[in-house]
């Protein structure tokens, strides 16, 4: 019988090794998150929604697994992080996700429709709880991050669909309009109103 990597957080993790499985609780999507989230972004299929900074891919692969008529994409920096996101997909057959090692600045976000962001940037602020020491950290390089995002989440169309998990929101420019949460308000879904 097939294994059902989809059943809970425990089960997706074992995809990983057990230094990437320990991180789960703090660094990746919980699975209820991130169909809520999937769910939100992919309500028109044919979509193609970015996970910007994601990590070992969970939320993209979830949601491929659970909206196969979206595309779902996700940009890490971290090759070794990028790695782990190809094998999961590799063994978990998704065919509808594509995983891209880079940082986001370098990725054109005019290609893609709607957006998923677990505040990538916040390692920058949080010198006690971070992934690894593989990339440079700063204070400069959070506001950076946020502005950059910010302005290119403003020159979406109006329809465009974010959703922050985590997020301080600064990234989040005035034009997106909040239209539903998470009980504990930590997932919030937005739509670009102009």
């Amino acid at each position: 019988m097939k294994p059902n990597w989809y059943l809970t957080d425990a089960s997706f993790d074992w995809l990983f090794p057990e230094r990437i499985q320990q991180m789960s609780n703090r660094h990746w999507t919980p699975m209820g998150i991130a169909k809520k989230a999937a769910a939100f972004l992919a309500s028109e299929g044919g979509k193609k929604i970015l996970d910007i900074g994601s990590g070992v891919g969970k939320f993209a692969l979830i949601g491929a697994h659970y909206f196969p008529e979206s595309f779902f994409f996700g940009v890490e920096q971290r090759s070794e992080l990028h790695h782990y996101a190809l094998a999961a997909k590799e063994y978990t057959k998704v065919v509808n996700s594509e995983f891209i090692n880079g940082n986001f600045t370098q990725v054109d976000l005019a290609e893609y429709d709607h957006f998923y962001f677990y505040n990538a940037f916040f390692e920058n602020l949080d010198a006690k709880d971070r992934i690894d020491h593989q990339i440079d950290y700063s204070t400069s390089l959070y506001q950076y991050y946020s502005r950059y995002l910010y302005k290119e989440l403003d020159n979406k169309p109006a329809g465009t669909r974010l959703t922050t998990f985590h997020s301080l929101e600064d990234e989040v420019p005035p034009s997106y309009r909040l239209v539903d949460t998470s009980e504990d308000f930590l997932l919030k879904m937005w739509i670009k109103k102009w």
